[in-house]
């Protein structure tokens, strides 16, 4: 009996490994934080993508002179081409375009419409691609997935009812008389 007290004891006392209790400790805290960091980055970068890619797209629609002809098909591939950095770009993107009352100057509502990656429709949008000299607003919405969706910045995010967070992107522009 003394044996086990004595072994107890000098378990006790020894300090080896104690170092290793307060990595294991602390190692869960900076993982998370550097997986959030690393997914602000990715996010940030698909955000900057996203707008690049809009602007590309309203410099091409505004000096474009067959702009009558132009359907939400063709700017939704025309944002995917430019955007080069997403996954399944074109059913992922909404987009938007309509024009602003030069008498008004009421803009469309604050709230984007996104991609519903749950439903099977394809919801009808306001897409006119206006006449010459209009003043346009478009939007484009992109729904793309969190790198990890349960863990730091990724279960923070506001995410949409398929997991997904809404990246949106809009711009005005005046259509250029020919």
């Amino acid at each position: 009996m003394r044996w086990i007290a004595n072994n107890i004891l000098r378990f006790r006392r020894k300090e080896d490994g104690s170092a290793t209790v307060e990595f294991v400790i602390i190692l869960p805290f900076f993982m998370v934080m550097f997986v959030s960091v690393f997914e602000s980055g990715l996010i940030m970068t698909k955000q900057m993508m996203l707008e690049r890619a809009l602007d590309i797209t309203v410099r091409a629609i505004r000096l474009s002179p067959q702009n009558a002809n132009i359907t939400h098909d063709t700017v939704r591939q025309m944002i995917c081409d430019n955007a080069l950095i997403f996954n399944d770009c074109v059913n992922s993107l909404q987009v938007e375009l309509a024009p602003v009352s030069s008498m008004t100057w009421v803009m469309p509502p604050r709230e984007a419409d996104c991609i519903d990656r749950d439903s099977e429709l394809d919801p009808v949008l306001s897409f006119n691609p206006g006449l010459q000299s209009d003043v346009m607003f478009v939007r484009a919405c992109m729904v793309v997935d969190p790198m990890y969706p349960n863990m730091g910045l990724g279960f923070i995010l506001t995410k949409d009812p398929s997991g997904g967070v809404r990246l949106i992107s809009s711009s005005a522009f005046a259509i250029e008389p020919i």
